[in-house]
């Protein structure tokens, strides 16, 4: 019987030992699809998550499990084949979104990007700015990542308030947010792009939000209904540090850029040297479950 073959974007060597019983194929199907597509059977997908990830799906006729290098699988999970296994890259992300969820909310509280302006400028002011110390952060979609975020966010002495889908111990319900976000001077969301999550913060849940509180999204740029992120950052009423938009990327002359109170990096949270290591680690320890025949992990069940 033929191995059964694995696409992967990356050399099989760095996996370090790599599983017996399987054979590779360095392939990113979106710069090249070569004549092997009908004898996929387990298809690492490039990191650069788009539906064009997704558009050889029809052309694997051996195709029996996805594995997506990122947390989130909205570009693609109506793409994949009925009965096709699709697995998440649920941890290979924690660690650096966390670190730039810290980073964001570190920078726009202690208003570096304007510190960077004035260097531009060889301009020396001296300002009083806010401290994470102190303050009251949400961290809406409490997961793995959100975990992350929270490991990171403690050591600076502030408090942190835990928001899930549903409530269990320790962690409020989402349905509870209109009574939290008038307490916190943070919120940050890592909530997935579901039907559930597109525009929950909007004008409302914006208006909820404590006058100048600082709003930070590392989830997806659709969470967060851009005009009325627009027009609260025009009136003043809160700050926010966006590393995912809507639309994205954002295009020349869009409003989003020249708002006020708006720190903007262009959708990095999983892009560090932290990455790769990591997903390394999960596609070997899936491939070795793979080829013996053992559950996967990560396996897409439900919306999350």
């Amino acid at each position: 019987m033929t191995e059964p073959l694995v696409w992967i974007p990356f050399d099989p060597a760095e996996l370090g030992e790599v599983p017996a019983g399987l054979r590779f194929e360095v392939v990113d199907p979106i710069l090249h699809v070569p004549d092997s597509v009908a004898d996929v059977a387990f298809y690492v997908t490039p990191y650069n998550m788009s539906r064009k990830v997704g558009e050889v799906f029809p052309q694997m006729a051996s195709l029996r499990v996805v594995q997506t290098l990122s947390a989130g699988v909205d570009a693609i999970r109506d793409l994949v084949p009925p009965g096709v296994t699709l697995c998440n890259g649920r941890g290979i992300h924690d660690t650096s979104t966390a670190e730039l969820a810290l980073t964001l909310t570190l920078a726009a509280l202690r208003e570096v990007p304007r510190f960077v302006r004035q260097q531009d400028r060889h301009e020396w002011s001296r300002s009083f700015a806010s401290s994470l110390a102190d303050r009251r952060v949400l961290v809406v979609g409490y997961g793995a990542i959100g975990a992350a975020i929270e490991a990171r966010l403690l050591p600076f002495e502030c408090e942190v308030v835990r928001v899930a889908r549903t409530a269990k111990p320790g962690v409020h319900a989402i349905t509870e947010l209109p009574a939290l976000l008038p307490t916190a001077d943070v919120v940050i969301l890592i909530v997935p792009l579901t039907e559930e999550t597109r525009g929950l913060v909007d004008e409302d849940f914006l208006a909820a939000m404590r006058q100048d509180a600082l709003l930070v999204n590392v989830a997806r740029g659709p969470v967060v209904v851009t005009d009325d992120l627009v027009a609260a950052l025009r009136a003043g009423r809160i700050r926010a540090a966006l590393d995912v938009t809507d639309p994205e990327p954002i295009p020349p002359g869009h409003p989003l850029w020249d708002a006020p109170g708006v720190l903007i990096s262009p959708h990095t949270g999983g892009a560090s040297t932290a990455m790769w290591p990591r997903a390394r680690r999960l596609v070997r320890e899936q491939l070795a479950r793979f080829a013996a025949g053992r559950p996967l992990a990560n396996v897409m069940t439900g919306d999350y």
